[in-house]
């Protein structure tokens, strides 16, 4: 197996979100922007798969050392392996992979968030900075497409975590702020025991338009002349939020259940994004 089909495997098997996302673009961007991703999902295992701290700690200080040798042209892994050639080309900095581990290590150190700001902090890491490494690798000619991808990122990170709180629940972890859980009287016990509630559904429905007023300001944000070099981008932004729409549709059934689109409205999604940003 090369690096390249590794990372394919890893971060965007057939059926997947990011597999719709980045299907029409030309081999060497799919190539990049499918290893970023493979990174993603690589060093996410380290919280999902790791219930021992301190082994998730070493694993955590490996992948930096790997980054370091990444950087020194002697990559181990298959993933590094792969991002390697699109290093210089797509101008992606060491600094902002760097990022992405701050916010893992976050994850270690704590399982709740006190307020909003702390939460954005979370999210920088988590999800502005994948953005921005996204744009890079999909390419672009004016610096505010960096600000469009971050916030985009935002977005996209806000709208996972409306999707996974019960599964991030069953791991001991709720992203959404004390003082929100209290301002709407939804106790920590209520998501973490899977207990359903009208004020649980408006909970959610105020964490839905969160990431949905992040999504606008992105758009709003992205120069005319990059949006055709944007299109994974707006496709998976896209696909993302129309499963948004699909949850709250549900009542917010997400404590007990994972909601998916169906292959066939991802394929169309995709597609109709894709024309629409030529």
């Amino acid at each position: 197996m090369t690096p390249d089909q590794y990372c394919q495997d890893k971060a965007a098997p057939g059926g997947s979100l990011p597999y719709y996302s980045f299907l029409f673009l030309p081999p060497e961007r799919r190539h990049a922007i499918t290893a970023l991703h493979a990174f993603r999902r690589e060093v996410e295992a380290i919280i999902d798969e790791s219930h021992d701290a301190g082994v998730a700690h070493q694993r955590l200080d490996w992948w930096r050392g790997e980054l370091r040798r990444l950087y020194d042209g002697q990559p181990s892994h298959p993933v590094t392996q792969a991002l390697q050639p699109h290093i210089a080309p797509c101008g992606l900095p060491q600094s902002e992979f760097s990022d992405v581990l701050d916010g893992l290590e976050m994850d270690l150190t704590q399982t709740r968030y006190l307020d909003e700001a702390g939460l954005k902090r979370y999210c920088q890491c988590a999800g502005g900075a994948v953005g921005v490494l996204s744009a890079r690798a999909l390419g672009f000619s004016d610096p505010r497409t960096l600000d469009f991808a971050r916030q985009l990122g935002l977005s996209m990170q806000r709208a996972t975590i409306v999707r996974d709180v019960g599964e991030d629940a069953r791991q001991g972890r709720i992203y959404l702020p004390v003082d929100t859980l209290q301002r709407h009287e939804v106790p920590a016990a209520d998501i973490l025991q899977s207990r359903h509630s009208e004020r649980f559904v408006a909970l959610m429905g105020e964490q839905a338009e969160v990431a949905r007023t992040l999504y606008r300001e992105a758009l709003a944000l992205l120069p005319r002349q990059d949006r055709r070099a944007q299109r994974a981008a707006l496709v998976m932004a896209a696909l993302s939020h129309a499963q948004l729409d699909e949850i709250e549709a549900s009542q917010f059934q997400v404590l007990t259940q994972r909601i998916a689109l169906t292959p066939m409205r991802m394929l169309w999604i995709a597609w109709k994004t894709w024309l629409r940003n030529r």
